[in-house]
């Protein structure tokens, strides 16, 4: 069975007319004989929709209860059963009443599309699954219905329903969207013009990138290689040296002339991944191509110019940027250059050649790779001149047991000797001193460069091509392996750094530990300064590490424009630079991460105390307000001159007055307690403090107080605390044990080598066992329930002093049932003073 064809009309925001798209086509493809019905269509009330919806057979929907309402939903089986051509499903992201066949209306429509019926639907941008963190931030609203990007990516037909922010909020101001009670509050929230202009620039990229896949597809399909100039894309051909500055401003330049240019940075490396250029360079060219809003993209290949034409065919591109060459005329004769190549193979791309600070300025001694170390060039040219002088020696004393074809592979060998040890210099040398010496020495006639028999003279010249080929073969392949263990080096050492680091706590101070074991240098450090002007400060170092070491120090490497990673000691070897640039690298993501966390947590910081402010201003909302009104009705009716209130009845409001006033007051003082303790303020003042004697004395300024039973004998278990504190927890303490238990409070103590222990046991309702913790929270009450009086604060600011007095305070379950709270403080003997 052939699937059925999915046709979305995609919006920027509700109201841009979406589903009057939808229902226009519905009714031109009934008139042209399509038999189309309607699945489901939402007119929301407008009643333009609900007049274009008439005229259309509806598919009746399936009722469903849900919570005592009434919901319908598409009855994808009565369309199954139905079979139209065509069925129209509104609001692709609509999430399915409980008890349907499927979560999501999307997979209804997969249902019905795999039954080869064709489906037009709708959606927002704001609607699709990967857009959901974009959209949050433009708008500060999460979306809870969603559609995976696959859905709407993988319709036939994808058609955007536009309409400017401007005429939409006119809609809206018109009621042609929303109820008249409901316009103000969207057009000052959602459907401000700067959400509605930022929802629509999402909406369009969104979809230009779905018709460029499209494109390629096709393309694709199709063979098609060379760009078509849908999109301006420049492609800048990066070596990673310096001049890729120029290079990158220079192209966005020219990106920027057209509307939706593309910059794209291309760095090509060589198959075996061992990339020649400086790592720091590659990562600031990476940074600038970002913030020129471009992208760095790395390619593998053995030609260049044939890389990076392929790269700019694979992308559609119409122009590259490449830099003028820095090679000498006469290699340039020798061999075309990249640029060269580039010119030569673009077609119809435009090539545009970048003259830079380093064009033909730069005379860069002859190299073929890495240097090979200055002691095996000396043993290089010590074989090469002292090797061709002993062959020789040795070939004529021993003139009788050999002849030429051997003496030519003897001296081969020594040519291919010398490029292993001393590199292709010495080699080359050598080849041709040992085609002299044998022409010389060995060839007939001897003891002159006459060569009489013309195979010896084309020997001769086949020797040098052959012994300088070789060379080269040779002295190549050692590059390259000298290039991989340097690559290896570096790996292992990074790897064992990142592995080592791990499980290090201060990250940054252990890097510089291992970068001072592994170059071998005195110390080493991260120093800091906003300018030239300023003084150095130190971020970390090991030790030894000063300040003033750092104008002598041997080794620097950026961290970032004003952090620098200083070694002080030996002077690093240039095999070495590359692996110093890394641990500037690493330094560099340290700090980034530290700073990420550091914000993190002051971001937790702001939203624990934006919490906190919510739960005080939802507690203070009632629960200060309640005492307030108490007083303030208790006194208005005293001052009533038309009521004469009797005796009993004046007592009964002044004693209303005096209890919120003492609520009033207890709940400040917890509030003020608890701002001392957040700001740190309390400063205990310790001394010998009689527990039973405490106990007792606030017990009887308690309310129910006569409840408290004290089983510790007055005198006896002394404490060091502050009795002002202490009062207060014990005030705390006490009133939250007569609060939840209508019997007897029973308050007991114990007494250890060096604590004191007060225990306040109730047999009220308890606390579960993973909430004993949170009851001493701010503004926690058990299981948040709003009853009784208090902010929740009483425990909370209970624990805050008795930590401050060295004590802890904790919750257990009382045997029967119930709850104790255990106080522990520092004991204190009659001896000690205050």
């Amino acid at each position: 069975m052939t699937r059925g064809v999915l046709r979305i009309y995609l919006g920027a925001a509700p109201g841009v007319g979406k589903t009057v798209a939808m229902l226009s086509e519905a009714q031109r493809r009934r008139d042209r004989g399509t038999d189309v019905v309607v699945g489901v269509c939402e007119d929301h009330g407008r009643a333009f929709t609900a007049a274009m919806l008439a005229g259309l057979e509806q598919v009746p929907r399936r009722s469903m209860q849900h919570r005592g309402a009434t919901l319908t939903e598409l009855d994808v089986d009565a369309v199954l059963q139905r079979r139209p051509q065509v069925v129209l499903v509104d609001e692709l992201a609509h999430t399915n009443a409980p008890g349907s066949a499927h979560v999501k209306r999307w997979e209804d429509v997969e249902q019905l599309l795999d039954a080869g019926i064709d489906v037009i639907s709708t959606v927002n941008i704001q609607h699709l699954e990967s857009l959901g963190d974009v959209v949050e931030s433009i708008t500060g609203v999460r979306q809870q219905e969603t559609v995976p990007d696959d859905v709407v990516r993988g319709a036939d037909q994808i058609e955007l329903v536009d309409m400017s922010p401007q005429a939409l909020r006119r809609r809206l101001a018109h009621g042609n969207v929303y109820a008249a009670e409901k316009v103000d509050a969207a057009l000052a929230n959602y459907f401000r013009e700067g959400n509605l202009t930022a929802l629509r620039e999402l909406s369009l990229l969104w979809l230009a990138d779905r018709v460029e896949e499209g494109l390629g597809r096709y393309r694709a399909d199709r063979g098609i290689t060379e760009p078509w100039p849908t999109r301006e894309r420049v492609v800048v051909a990066l070596t990673g040296g310096a001049e890729g500055r120029t290079l990158l401003r220079r192209a966005a330049q020219i990106a920027s002339r057209g509307a939706g240019g593309e910059l794209l940075a291309v760095y090509v490396t060589p198959p075996d991944g061992l990339v020649d250029a400086r790592l720091e360079e590659l990562a600031d060219l990476r940074q600038l191509t970002t913030e020129l809003g471009g992208t760095f993209h790395t390619v593998k290949g053995d030609d260049v110019a044939a890389a990076l034409l392929d790269f700019a065919r694979g992308v559609s591109a119409r122009q590259i940027v490449i830099g003028a060459s820095r090679r000498r005329r006469w290699q340039e004769v020798l061999s075309p250059g990249v640029g060269q190549q580039v010119v030569e193979g673009s077609g119809d791309i435009d090539v545009h050649l970048v003259t830079h600070e380093l064009t033909r300025s730069v005379r860069a001694p002859l190299r073929f790779g890495p240097e090979l170390g200055r002691r095996r060039t000396a043993y290089g040219w010590l074989l090469a001149l002292g090797g061709t002088v002993a062959l020789t020696v040795l070939l004529q004393v021993s003139q009788d047991w050999h002849d030429l074809p051997l003496e030519v592979l003897l001296f081969l060998l020594l040519t291919v000797a010398t490029a292993l040890v001393g590199g292709l210099w010495p080699a080359v040398v050598c080849a041709v001193l040992a085609s002299v010496t044998i022409n010389w020495f060995f060839t007939p006639p001897v003891h002159t460069l006459t060569v009489s028999d013309p195979q010896n003279l084309v020997a001769l010249l086949v020797f040098i091509v052959v012994a300088v080929a070789v060379a080269s073969a040779v002295h190549l392949s050692e590059r390259r392996a000298a290039a991989a263990r340097l690559a290896e080096r570096e790996a292992a050492a990074l790897a064992a750094s990142a592995e080592s680091l791990l499980g290090e706590r201060d990250q940054l101070s252990a890097l510089l530990g291992q970068a001072v074991e592994f170059f071998g240098v005195d110390a080493a450090g991260v120093v800091r300064r906003p300018s030239v002007r300023d003084p150095w400060t130190v971020v970390s170092a090991t030790e030894g590490f000063t300040v003033e070491a750092i104008r002598d120090a041997s080794v620097r490497a950026a961290v970032d424009d004003e952090t620098t990673l200083v070694l002080v000691g030996r002077v690093v070897s240039a095999e070495d630079r590359r692996l110093v640039s890394a641990f500037a690298m690493r330094a560099a993501a340290v700090l980034g991460r530290e700073e990420l966390v550091r914000l993190a947590d002051e971001g937790r910081a702001l939203a624990k105390d934006n919490r906190a402010r919510t739960a005080l201003l939802a507690a203070v909302s009632h629960d200060l307000r309640t005492p307030l009104a108490s007083i303030k009705a208790a006194a208005s009716s005293l001052r009533q001159p038309d009521v004469t209130f009797a005796p009993q009845d004046q007592a009964d409001l002044l004693e209303t007055i005096e209890e919120s006033t003492d609520r009033l007051t207890a709940l400040v003082s917890n509030l003020l307690d608890m701002s001392r303790l957040q700001s740190g303020a309390v400063v205990p003042q310790l001394s010998v403090v009689p527990l039973g004697d405490a106990v007792a004395g606030v017990a009887r300024g308690l309310p129910g107080g006569e409840r408290v039973r004290v089983t510790v004998a007055p005198g006896d278990l002394l404490a060091s605390a502050d009795p002002g504190l202490l009062e207060r927890v014990l005030a705390n303490v006490l009133e939250n044990a007569l609060r939840h238990s209508a019997a007897e409070v029973l308050v007991q103590g114990v007494a250890s080598a060096d604590r004191v222990e007060l225990r306040v046991v109730d047999r009220g309702a308890g606390v579960p066992g993973g909430a004993k913790d949170q009851i001493f929270a701010p503004f926690q009450r058990f299981g948040d329930a709003p009853r009784g009086n208090g902010v929740g604060l009483g425990l909370a600011v209970a624990r805050g002093l008795v930590e401050a007095m060295g004590g802890t305070i904790s919750a257990e379950d009382t045997p029967g049932g119930g709850l104790s709270v255990v106080l522990e403080l520092q004991r204190a003997t009659d001896r000690m003073t205050s």
